[in-house]
């Protein structure tokens, strides 16, 4: 809910109790102007700026909940969690803006301010969950939500700040009070120690000869002269310890000595017991978890985290995740039977290691299908898939991506769009950050800025989307992977989620649902990207401009389930080793000890490791967001399996008019107004079908 998020809420309340106009000066806290319903003033932020913002901010908050707290009229919906809804916008901008420097433009002189300010947040945010009298007010409300004739949004909110308010320890006694907010302070720092060590780890390189990447593709060895340049380096080439550099190398170069030494610097990330060493840490963060868990009544962390998931208890996530195991571990071994054969028969005299797998998966997917997935490379510019993305929203939903260049960015590589709807009204606003560089976090991801509302006037929805691609030679276009191209289109599914949210509350709107829900409108947009509309459009060659060949993207199709044993086991280590350390209870972990204990009981293929291995596994332990529930993303696709095969059988296929309206309708517009479940039932007219993950998967015939 709006009050325990970083997602901001955007506009100003009328009055700031408390803060004087110097300080509404300072453009962290200042209120968003400008057009579009105002938005965030980044080209005037300082570093120096964050702090004494944050103390205002949370001053100013503290003001407000006090004076809900404090009312003497009955408690109300109206006078209680109306009042919290409006509260806090001066911090809710100040998070925005916090957060988003924080993921892609960190400096060593930020990182030491998020040690200040962080344990800030921790305390205020325990301060305000712990107030006794606002808890009976709330508790109150959400009591009498049906007597009092709410409307059904007005019950889901009311239950939601109860439930957490309860999830956080409102109905403890005193001392197990100030435990919780112990506990949360030292995470809050712990949270800050690992993030700080991974992205050291990762602003790190190889240099590389020109020999050394003679067989990569062209792009992909030019992004890494590129990188050497930026880095004034003597040597031709840089592959820095980040995915989207190490991946292409690990698939192309022929120089298996160099592939190993990249690879084991890159799964040894937060591994090297050196000063960025994450395992103490994590074995820190466990013990506190648990501790936490069972002060709120839970015999896990797994349990506490799961309570309000689709999902709802950790057993239930386990069993998907033992089910799909077996059938991709036997896939896995087929996999490197067929590498094995082919490395064999060139006279190699190896055996498949990791570092082998994704060259000889390509040399496999070259003899099978005829198909190298480099051929697609020159067809998958980067600015026509984001072309390719405005249009698909446009076919669905009636979205028009308009760009602007009257909002203030981060950084020059930051773009802007505006977003109308099929009516011409404004819908929202959709920041695009595509590059990689030193201080961003590797990865992609979708951020809020603002969060769609409207029960206190109409606000629009500001997002964004957040990649790290590597900039080629000055001048050409940039190419991406098929892979890196489905997660452009992922991450943007998460925008159009928050983009077509229409609800009244901030606390319910847009991406502000369970995990394991939020991940499926994600994981569906890939869809999109392999249909023969958007690839005759948008795969164009970037010299010639001729679309990718159909006879490419046949093959492309014939081997969709190509190496899903790797992808999917790679994952599945990682969540199952996720939810097995947060089940251990009190159990003293040695987390690399843990980590090859129960892979082995497991029978991890040794050909592969863990997507994100422990210790620079920062969906766990960057914070608590996807901690016990790195399982989503399975639990999501077969949501996501299911409402695929629903397009797949109406009469317009995935650009059906009819499916598309009922998916905006019952699922993309509601946001947590809803159970989830029920949303789904309503679009699907039945709970999601399990085997639909099976057949996408390729491990059913």
């Amino acid at each position: 809910m709006k009050r325990r998020t970083f997602l901001a809420a955007g506009l100003a309340a009328t009055t700031l109790p408390g803060i004087s106009k110097a300080q509404m000066e300072n453009p962290v806290l200042a209120k968003w102007t400008g057009p579009y319903g105002g938005l965030p003033a980044f080209d005037r932020v300082r570093t120096a700026d964050f702090l004494p913002a944050f103390e205002t901010a949370i001053a100013a908050d503290k003001a407000d909940v006090d004076a809900i707290a404090a009312q003497t009229a009955p408690p109300s919906f109206a006078n209680t969690l109306v009042p919290m809804e409006k509260s806090g916008r001066s911090l809710d901008r100040a998070q925005c803006i916090y957060g988003v420097i924080s993921g892609t433009h960190s400096t060593p002189e930020f990182r030491d301010i998020e040690k200040l300010i962080d344990p800030k947040l921790s305390a205020h945010r325990d301060e305000t969950t712990q107030n006794a009298a606002l808890f009976a007010r709330i508790e109150a409300v959400y009591n009498t939500r049906e007597a009092a004739g709410l409307t059904p949004e007005q019950q889901r909110l009311s239950w939601l700040y109860w439930n957490s308010y309860v999830r956080s320890g409102a109905k403890l006694a005193g001392p197990a009070k100030t435990r919780i907010a112990a506990i949360n302070q030292q995470l809050a720092s712990l949270f800050n120690r690992f993030n700080e060590n991974l992205l050291a780890d990762e602003e790190t390189f190889t240099e590389v000869t020109e020999s050394q990447m003679a067989s990569l593709p062209a792009s992909v060895a030019d992004a890494a002269r590129a990188e050497a340049r930026d880095r004034k380096l003597g040597g031709a080439g840089a592959i820095v310890n980040t995915r989207s550099s190490v991946e292409p190398y690990l698939a192309y170069a022929t120089d298996r000595a160099m592939r190993e030494r990249i690879w084991r610097k890159f799964i040894d990330r937060g591994d090297n017991g050196d000063a960025h060493d994450n395992n103490a840490i994590i074995k820190d963060i466990l013990k506190l978890r648990v501790e936490r868990a069972k002060l709120l009544g839970f015999a896990t962390h797994a349990h506490w985290r799961l309570e309000n998931a689709m999902a709802k208890t950790p057993e239930n996530a386990m069993a998907l995740l033992e089910k799909v195991w077996g059938p991709a571990v036997q896939r896995v071994h087929e996999e490197v039977a067929d590498m094995q054969a082919i490395a064999t028969a060139e006279g190699a005299r190896i055996t498949i290691e990791p570092w082998d797998y994704r060259f000889y998966a390509e040399k496999v997917r070259a003899a099978k299908y005829d198909l190298d997935l480099n051929q697609a490379r020159p067809y998958m510019q980067l600015e026509k898939l984001r072309e390719a993305m405005f249009w698909t929203a446009g076919q669905l939903h009636g979205l028009v991506f308009t760009q602007v260049t009257d909002i203030p960015v981060h950084h020059p590589d930051v773009r802007t769009w505006k977003v109308t709807n099929a009516s011409g009204a404004l819908q929202g606003v959709w920041y695009f950050d595509p590059f990689a560089r030193a201080g961003k976090r590797s990865g992609a991801w979708m951020n809020q800025y603002r969060s769609q509302e409207r029960f206190d006037g109409p606000v629009i929805a500001v997002v964004s989307n957040n990649c790290n691609f590597v900039k080629g030679a000055p001048g050409e276009p940039v190419l991406i992977s098929w892979d890196d191209a489905t997660t452009l289109f992922h991450e943007f599914g998460h925008a159009v989620h928050g983009l077509l949210s229409a609800v009244n509350y901030p606390s319910l709107s847009g991406t502000a649902v369970p995990r394991d829900y939020v991940e499926f409108p994600s994981q569906l947009n890939e869809h999109w990207l392999p249909t023969k509309e958007v690839l005759s459009r948008f795969a164009l060659h970037y010299r010639t401009g001729e679309p990718i060949p159909a006879a490419l993207v046949e093959r492309i199709k014939k081997a969709d389930t190509f190496n899903q044993g790797f992808d999917t086991v790679e994952y599945l280590a990682s969540a199952l080793i996720d939810m097995k350390l947060h089940l251990a209870g009190d159990a003293d972990i040695d987390p690399d000890a843990f980590e090859r204990t129960e892979l082995a009981k497991l029978g991890m293929p040794k050909e592969i490791v863990m997507r994100h291995r422990t210790p620079q596994f920062g969906h766990v332990f960057s914070s608590d967001g996807y901690s016990a529930g790195y399982y989503s993303y399975l639990w999501a696709d077969t949501l996501t399996a299911d409402c695929a095969e629903a397009f797949e059988a109406s009469p317009g296929g995935y650009y059906d008019k009819s499916t598309a309206s009922r998916l905006r309708t019952e699922i993309l517009s509601k946001g947590n107004t809803i159970d989830p479940a029920i949303q789904y039932r309503a679009f699907r007219g039945r709970d999601p079908d399990p085997a639909a993950l099976m057949r996408k998967r390729g491990f059913v015939s």
